[in-house]
């Protein structure tokens, strides 16, 4: 691994493959921010301060990934202002926001017991898609809240599945991409209302779990998965399986 300082606001970091493969990561573990991605981040910070006299970023950093073929990665962080944050970076915050709100619900489903799921489950639903949606939070705009998510599925069937409990005509966008042995829903919100688009993600994590709400992700897989079914694709499986 080798650091090096471009500037006082930016620093690059050489990965081999043969890095990668010790520390077992890849180009997704960097898109999708992995825990052991994180990991490596935090450790290149740290021998950037000692090796190179790098001040780490005080707010946020921009994080660039290049694949050199047959190399390795090159990884730049530049750090940001306050206010060169932009709506973007705004919306990432929120989706990271409704992962968490969205663990967090899966969570507490899966203590209910059967006969109190009943009486207490939509409950404790219908509070985590409030939070979900900005209901208990008005001072956030349309605008800022998540628009979209990933799913990861061991199968194809378990989204047919889901597609069979979720309203017929709920206008959400849907796909379905598979890569290796895992299938993934892409849920954007699309024309449908914002309520029963957050009461999709929550109902979705009953058949598989939330796996990004990183907008990087779908450059992700449209680089590196196969597109199954690239338009209605709940509709579609709804019809298969129902």
């Amino acid at each position: 691994m080798k650091i090096e300082r471009v500037d006082d606001k930016t620093v690059k970091c050489y990965i081999s493959n043969a890095e990668l493969q010790e520390y077992d990561l890849d180009y997704k573990d960097f898109i999708t921010r992995s825990e052991k991605a994180r990991e490596i981040v935090h450790d290149i910070m740290t021998r950037a301060v000692i090796e190179v006299g790098y001040t780490p970023p005080q707010y946020a950093f921009d994080l660039q990934i290049m694949v050199v073929p047959e190399q390795g990665l090159v990884l730049t962080f530049s750090e940001k202002n306050p206010e060169d944050i932009s709506e973007g970076e705004r919306l990432k915050e929120c989706l990271r926001e409704m992962k968490q709100v969205l663990q967090k619900t899966k969570a507490q489903m899966s203590l209910l017991g059967a006969g109190a799921t009943q009486q207490t489950g939509n409950a404790g639903t219908h509070e985590a898609v409030q939070e979900a949606v900005g209901q208990k939070a008005p001072q956030s705009s349309e605008d800022t809240r998540p628009q979209f998510s990933f799913f990861e599925f061991v199968s194809l069937e378990r989204i047919g599945q889901l597609a069979t409990v979720l309203p017929v005509h709920l206008r959400v966008i849907s796909r379905v991409y598979v890569k290796g042995d895992r299938y993934y829903l892409y849920l954007h919100r699309g024309r449908a209302a914002y309520e029963r688009y957050a009461k999709a993600c929550v109902q979705a994590l009953e058949f598989g779990r939330l796996y990004s709400a990183e907008e990087e992700t779908l450059l992700f897989f449209q680089e590196h998965g196969e597109c199954l079914i690239e338009d209605k694709a709940l509709r579609k499986l709804a019809k298969v399986y129902g």
